[in-house]
């Protein structure tokens, strides 16, 4: 079952599963009560705009369902004896002091930033997660996603992956904000998927990261782009945003040593494969 409101997905991204008899879409505002008839095994939380752009657009909306949203969902758990996963974001962590970022490290977050209405609805997310597992016994999981990217990414996304991939497919000048020299790990979604559902079918309780351990800067990445798509257009450089995190390089190594996981899928080949769905749509 697929419940979404499509305040940032799209129907057409689950288009090829409509005739799919295993699949029911619903469309709702998981911050509304949600009434479910017959059995629920697995709650999977994954809703929240992610974009920087939609924290500005849409502020409110990201609060909420990272906050009623996450927990309309444990509600639902507890009603159906359903076990529960969180998807958590590498946010949580702020513009890190440390890298990589470990799980166990508690992260420098500026709670009233631009950023901070994503930041903030994750960690309570996360923090009412936990509550419920400790004090309603839910069975629950929580997964930090670390710059995760791939096919069916909305166009105006906002995030560097589909600006990159559409400008250069324009011919439009890629805009770095800042220096460029702020790093990412970008994380193939199937290798995302392969991780959460590992963690889903464990014992896991506690957060995990998932992510990449290939830590590029916002330059080196472009310069990536610019080869996968053949493209010749310029880079050019914009005001730094606000609260832009300088380092983000996960430590995986409890994804690794609990869940057995480790990606497979380089970022050349996971670009080449996003830049095939991206020509489909520019």
């Amino acid at each position: 079952m697929i419940v979404d409101n499509y305040v940032t997905g799209s129907p057409r991204n689950i288009e090829h599963l409509r005739d799919n008899p295993a699949v029911t879409v619903i469309e709702q505002d998981c911050c509304e009560p949600m009434v479910i008839d017959g059995p629920v095994d697995f709650v999977a939380h994954f809703a929240s705009p992610a974009s920087p752009d939609d924290f500005k657009r849409i502020p409110f909306d990201v609060l909420r369902v990272g906050s009623h949203g996450t927990e309309n969902c444990l509600e639902l758990c507890v009603e159906k004896g359903a076990k529960f996963i969180f998807a958590s974001t590498s946010e949580v962590y702020g513009d890190p002091a440390i890298s990589p970022q470990p799980e166990s490290y508690w992260g420098n977050v500026n709670p009233i930033g631009p950023r901070s209405v994503y930041d903030e609805a994750k960690r309570y997310g996360e923090a009412v997660t936990m509550a419920y597992h400790r004090f309603k016994s839910v069975d629950t999981r929580i997964i930090r996603f670390f710059n995760t990217y791939g096919p069916r990414m909305r166009l105006d996304d906002g995030r560097v992956v589909p600006n990159f991939v559409s400008q250069a497919l324009r011919g439009e000048a890629l805009t770095v904000y800042g220096n460029g020299k702020n790093t990412r790990s970008f994380g193939y979604y199937a290798d995302a998927i392969d991780c959460v559902y590992r963690l889903m079918m464990s014992d896991v309780h506690e957060p995990v990261n998932i992510g990449s351990q290939e830590e590029r800067t916002i330059l080196e990445f472009a310069k990536a782009v610019l080869r996968a798509t053949g493209s010749f257009s310029a880079v050019v450089h914009l005001d730094a945003a606000v609260d832009d995190p300088k380092q983000r390089r996960p430590d995986t190594t409890r994804a690794k040593e609990l869940l057995g996981w480790s990606p497979t899928t380089s970022l050349d080949d996971g670009l080449v494969k996003t830049i095939e769905y991206f020509r489909q749509i520019v």
